[in-house]
């Protein structure tokens, strides 16, 4: 057993985190996020379920986690990244290449935003959505110091929300370029 430490765990429990998460990756492509189960992953990762339970708590936690490994993606592009969407940009050129980053990631992990859905209540209050939100009123707040930053960086977020665009793209059908041009459309307005 390796017993070299890295950031509190062992290493042999950061490979198995990470083996966890690498296998429920294959198996949400392959299958789909809503049909993972945690037996298939364990199998997939060839360890044991209490594995899995240790690390994540539950498939929420493992769906979670997924999420966080996704989002985190998302986020090294908009907070340093090459403009329009990262540093360097004028704000207004930022937050038009924020929704359609936005818009395109999600769907790319359709699957994935859809299964992990949380409630209302606690759906605002995850890191992802924080860093988002933080993100988005600091590009308004540059655009307008005298808007009400927090409160449109939620309802510019709105119109980013999983389950809408979900309805807009896969029931609608609308099409993602429309929703891009509608999302460019909204910034302009307030860049205005």
């Amino acid at each position: 057993m390796n017993r070299h430490e890295h950031g509190g765990q062992r290493a042999d429990a950061v490979r198995n985190r990470a083996r966890v998460l690498d296998a429920a990756t294959r198996l949400a492509a392959r299958h789909g996020a809503t049909n993972l189960t945690m037996d298939a992953v364990a199998a997939e990762a060839s360890v044991g379920k209490g594995t899995i339970f240790r690390h994540f708590g539950d498939r929420t936690g493992l769906l979670m986690a997924l999420l966080d490994r996704a989002e985190h993606q998302l986020q090294a592009r908009f907070l340093s990244g090459p403009p329009p969407l990262g540093p360097g940009a004028d704000p207004g050129a930022r937050l038009r290449a924020f929704g359609a980053a936005v818009l395109q990631h999600e769907q790319e992990y359709h699957d994935l935003y859809l299964a992990a859905a949380l409630d209302a209540q606690r759906r605002f209050l995850v890191p992802a959505y924080q860093v988002r939100r933080t993100h988005v009123a600091m590009l308004v707040r540059s655009l307008d110091p005298r808007a009400d930053a927090d409160l449109l960086s939620h309802a510019l977020l709105g119109y980013l929300d999983t389950a809408l665009t979900h309805h807009l793209l896969r029931q609608r059908e609308l099409g993602l370029a429309r929703l891009e041009a509608g999302w460019v459309d909204l910034v302009s307005r307030l860049c205005t």
